[in-house]
C-alpha cells in the first residue's frame, strides 16, 4: 500500500516537471532562434519581440495540451473505479 502512495507522488512530480519543461522550453527555443538571427544575419533586436511573443504562444499551448492530457486521464481512472464505490459527491 505504501508503494503504491509513493509511485502515485513520484507521477505527480513527473507530470509538474514536464508541464515545467513545457512552459520553458518553446520560450527558450525560439529566444535562441532570434539570438541568432541577430547575431549571424545581422537582423536588429527589435526581432526579440516577435520572438518572445511566439514563444509564449508555444508554451501555452503545449501546456494546454499536456492539461488535456491529464484530464483525459483522470477521466479514464474514473471510468475504472468501482461503481459500488461511496464518493464525496454521490449521497445515495
Amino acid at each position: 500500500m505504501q508503494m503504491r502512495e509513493i509511485s502515485k507522488l513520484l507521477g505527480q512530480f513527473a507530470m509538474v516537471g514536464q508541464l515545467g519543461l513545457s512552459l520553458l522550453m518553446p520560450l527558450l527555443l525560439c529566444l535562441l532562434a532570434c539570438y541568432l538571427l541577430v547575431t549571424k544575419l545581422s537582423v536588429g533586436a527589435w526581432v526579440y519581440i516577435p520572438g518572445f511573443i511566439l514563444g509564449l504562444g508555444g508554451s501555452m499551448t503545449t501546456a494546454y495540451k499536456v492539461y488535456l492530457s491529464v484530464v483525459h486521464r483522470e477521466e479514464k481512472k474514473k471510468k475504472e473505479r468501482d461503481p459500488n464505490e461511496v464518493y464525496f459527491n454521490k449521497h445515495i
